[in-house]
């Protein structure tokens, strides 16, 4: 039905709107120049970090895609597959609805490299399973270890409810590990099949993965001031549960979404110093990918049209 191709878009606009309803009243005391000011109080040294850990997230992002060819059994230039891996996620993490955003992308790049549909098809599946998983084990470690982190959300005490949420995630990964090591059968969607990951490429996967995460937590973490500072396993699970609901949320870009709920979990710190350092993460790990990606397209684009035959 027409309305089901509407339904994700209005949610996530709708998303957006609401989102920045509640950051205005949030933040409906402060300036622009206080803003500004937030930002001009980083220090050299935090925006210097905060830049390499933006490198480290898509170096690994870029990590998703080669662990997914390797298990397709497809071997393409590295510098073409890291090209389009960060092409891929600098345009879907903007544009929202990364899997099928991205799904799009990787077949017009990959389909000149020889990769059929259902191949391709297999790698995003393998590349989203591979962020879910890395989300889960991370998300699950910081629930045992910081338990209270719900607690920044709800105002109520939940460290038995947090610890025990914690280790059930934990038990999927460990479960998802035991089934690579029993060597279960490809799941089968009619003419669809996705085998289940060898143990190497399930290890790739739970290495590849937090790190991204852990990057890109970073970036806020060095751009925040020393005052109140929680630490940056309290920062990472602040961002995990920001940027997983941001994603949930179909906007584009978690715009909005993202800095309601990170304003939530850093309550107890200047407002201000966190928006500057949530403006740091959309520059380094949004904005800036976003224009580098336009170009990549752009170039690649021109590439194939200038090809004999085209």
């Amino acid at each position: 039905m027409n309305w089901k191709r509407y339904f994700w878009p209005v949610v996530g606009i709708a998303a957006v709107v609401f989102s920045l309803f509640l950051l205005w009243h949030e933040l409906r005391g402060v300036s622009l120049d206080d803003v500004w000011d937030g930002i001009s109080a980083i220090p050299a040294r935090g925006w210097i970090l905060a830049a390499v850990s933006s490198v480290i997230a898509y170096a690994s992002l870029a990590g998703y895609d080669h662990i997914a060819l390797l298990h397709i059994g497809k071997r393409v230039s590295w510098l073409f597959v890291t090209l389009c891996s960060f092409t891929t996620y600098a345009l879907s993490h903007n544009i929202g609805g990364s899997v099928f955003s991205g799904a799009v992308i990787r077949y017009r790049a990959y389909g000149t490299r020889g990769l059929t549909g259902q191949e391709v098809g297999v790698l995003v599946a393998i590349c989203w399973i591979t962020f879910v998983l890395s989300t889960i084990l991370a998300c699950g470690l910081v629930l045992v270890f910081e338990p209270q982190i719900l607690d920044r959300f709800s105002g109520i005490a939940h460290h038995g409810l947090s610890e025990a949420a914690g280790i059930a995630m934990l038990l999927i990964v460990a479960a998802y590990v035991f089934g690579s090591w029993l060597h279960l059968r490809p799941l089968k969607i009619a003419s669809f099949q996705l085998h289940y990951p060898a143990l190497p490429i399930v290890a790739r996967q739970l290495i590849v993965g937090p790190i991204e995460l852990l990057a890109a937590a970073a970036i806020i973490f060095f751009a925040l001031p020393e005052a109140n500072n929680p630490g940056y396993f309290v920062v990472l699970g602040v961002f995990l549960i920001s940027f997983s609901v941001a994603q949930i949320s179909h906007a584009p870009g978690g715009l909005g979404v993202f800095e309601v709920v990170f304003l939530a979990g850093l309550s107890d710190m200047d407002p201000v110093s966190v928006l500057a350092a949530l403006l740091v993460f959309r520059l380094f790990y949004l904005i800036i990918p976003l224009i580098i990606g336009l170009g990549v397209v752009l170039f690649f684009e021109r590439s194939q049209f200038s090809r004999p035959g085209k």
